[in-house]
């Protein structure tokens, strides 16, 4: 999953690709370096992150769904917390909504996925991107974001939502320490085990830093990245959410070639 945020703000590459013009050139870009799906932002939500109105986010993606659509067919994804945005995304050609609450930013989350039958990725957060990174605390992280994955996955089944359009991330990043998403990580094995499909999002996020004090930028963090994604895929992930997608698919070639040998 390649990674295109139209966003002034994102962590990694806000700003860059802020521009409809920007977001197809990046998006076509990824197609070609190997992204099997495209990930499509147009809120940022690293952490202290400022909300936006669903009539700026839709403003900022639509026009990049529809482009990137209008010349690729592979699945597009909508990484958006809102149903309203959810809704004008898959009418302009996203399959898959990516929500980093799990449905649970609005009330009728899941129904209105129900309703679209897309796909539906769903993300476990601590608290909100304004405040997740303030000293987050569980008693037993990978038993807990366990539990609350599943308990979302039965409420947007009870909703409509099909069993087999529904995958799970344990969020990296989203209100856990380095210890914390190093824990989920070495127990993806788990989160696979309770039958959906795992996405791991883990590409430039800051628990590089902590591990590699010289990894300052988020562009300085492409060798962690890629150690995750293969670590992740090793462990269960069936898809890695990254920016850097021609490295990371040369090094899953490699990954499997050796394993296969």
């Amino acid at each position: 999953m390649g990674i295109v945020n139209v966003t002034p703000d994102s962590f990694s590459d806000g700003g860059r690709f802020d521009s409809a013009e920007a977001g197809l050139a990046h998006a076509m870009k990824l197609i070609g370096d190997g992204a099997n799906i495209l990930d499509i932002g147009g809120e940022s939500t690293r952490p202290g992150a400022e909300p936006v109105s669903a009539e700026d986010e839709i403003a900022r993606v639509v026009p990049v769904i529809e482009a990137v659509h209008a010349r690729w067919h592979g699945p597009i994804s909508i990484d958006t917390m809102k149903p309203e945005v959810a809704r004008a995304a898959i009418a302009a050609g996203a399959t898959i909504w990516n929500d980093v609450t799990a449905l649970g930013f609005s009330p009728d989350g899941p129904a209105v996925a129900a309703e679209l039958g897309c796909e539906v990725v769903l993300m476990h957060m601590l608290g909100e991107p304004q405040t997740m990174q303030v000293e987050p605390r569980y008693d037993d992280v990978v038993g807990e974001v366990l539990g609350h994955l599943s308990a979302r996955a039965d409420t947007a089944m009870a909703a409509g939502v099909a069993r087999e359009k529904i995958t799970l991330d344990p969020g990296i990043g989203f209100g856990k320490t380095v210890e914390h998403n190093l824990a989920l990580i070495a127990a993806l094995d788990r989160f696979a085990a309770l039958g959906f499909p795992v996405l791991l999002g883990a590409s430039r996020k800051r628990m590089i830093r902590n591990i590699d004090p010289s990894a300052a930028e988020a562009t300085d963090r492409l060798g962690g990245s890629i150690a995750l994604a293969l670590e992740g895929a090793r462990r269960g992930a069936a898809i890695v959410r990254v920016h850097d997608v021609r490295e990371t698919v040369q090094a899953l070639k490699v990954q499997a070639a050796v394993s296969a040998a």
